[in-house]
């Protein structure tokens, strides 16, 4: 029985790279991958989740459109004059929301930036909040290399290079 189970487990983790593989090599979801990658906490399955959910970009007028797409704000449910703030929101995408959660998770660890953003949550009391606030800012950075089609370039290189 357990032969047989990590055979599967197996058979099922070459399905996968054979699958991850030949998406990127797609010449037109190649290049937005290799640009996605560029932002600190972004790996290749978020980035190939992140293009293959969110398709075309130009439908999220605004950031917060694209955040609450993802699943990464709160809800909100109301009844006559009570009004009660939710945790998440279920009208999401969740397999953008997983992943980019996940990402949150690590990306501190990568960029300061994310870091200041983590710790200045953390400090109000809850982690799991804080890991909500990077995934929010990894959505911004996502939206905006998308959008633009350039690389992603940190704030402290975008300060160095303007002075």
């Amino acid at each position: 029985m357990l032969k047989l189970s990590r055979e599967t487990i197996e058979r099922c983790q070459r399905t996968e790279y054979a699958l991850v593989s030949s998406l990127q090599r797609d010449p037109v979801l190649a290049d937005r991958i290799r640009r996605l990658r560029t932002i600190p906490g972004v790996g290749s399955i978020t980035a190939l989740t992140w293009a293959l959910e969110i398709g075309d970009v130009s439908r999220f007028r605004t950031i917060k459109n694209a955040i609450s797409y993802c699943g990464l704000c709160g809800d909100e449910r109301s009844s006559a004059d009570k009004a009660m703030r939710m945790p998440l929101s279920k009208q999401r995408n969740k397999y953008i929301q997983r992943t980019l959660v996940e990402a949150a998770k690590l990306a501190p660890r990568q960029s300061h930036e994310l870091a200041v953003i983590y710790e200045r949550e953390k400090q109000k009391g809850n982690g799991n909040r804080a890991t909500l606030a990077v995934a929010r800012k990894m959505v911004a950075y996502l939206l905006a290399v998308d959008r633009e089609q350039r690389d992603f370039i940190p704030a402290e290189e975008r300060r160095t290079a303007a002075a």
